[in-house]
């Protein structure tokens, strides 16, 4: 079974690799692509449906109702910030659809204090080949399809 991973923000899509932080970029938890986002202020939406397990400002985890779990993780280093600048609009426990507003943040901000506002968008502790159809060096908006994941 295949599940469609949207992307939660707008923006340019980008290899793992290119994330500057080697939990990601040597693809440690998992496979995926990276979002470069683009404009300000704006919502960040959930990539699968699913119930979300995780969730802190700057990161969240929801494992995908039809399998596997995905990570997004909202720029580099921004758990310093802790939680300034992040807009919480689910909680931990919640069922979401694909699409669902997450989180309101603004990546320019983050980047006016130091910090990378790429967005890593991970298939967690998935093999590699499990993905499929990697959009790479596309621009997205939130909720266009990233890759598809088979579980």
């Amino acid at each position: 079974m295949s599940t469609e991973v949207g992307s939660p923000v707008a923006g340019l899509t980008t290899a793992l690799s290119d994330v500057p932080d080697p939990v990601f970029s040597q693809a440690m938890v998992g496979p995926g692509l990276a979002v470069k986002p683009t404009g300000g202020a704006g919502d960040v939406v959930a990539p699968v449906a699913g119930e979300v397990v995780t969730l802190h400002p700057h990161a969240f985890v929801i494992a995908a109702s039809a399998g596997g779990a995905v990570l997004v993780h909202l720029g580099i280093d921004t758990v310093k910030l802790k939680g300034e600048g992040f807009t919480l609009h689910v909680e931990k426990g919640d069922a979401v659809e694909a699409g669902q507003k997450i989180i309101t943040w603004n990546p320019t901000e983050v980047e006016s204090q130091g910090y990378a506002s790429i967005c890593p968008v991970v298939a967690l502790e998935a093999p590699a080949e499990s993905l499929s159809d990697l959009r790479e060096d596309t621009q997205v908006l939130a909720g266009d399809l990233l890759f598809n994941l088979d579980a």
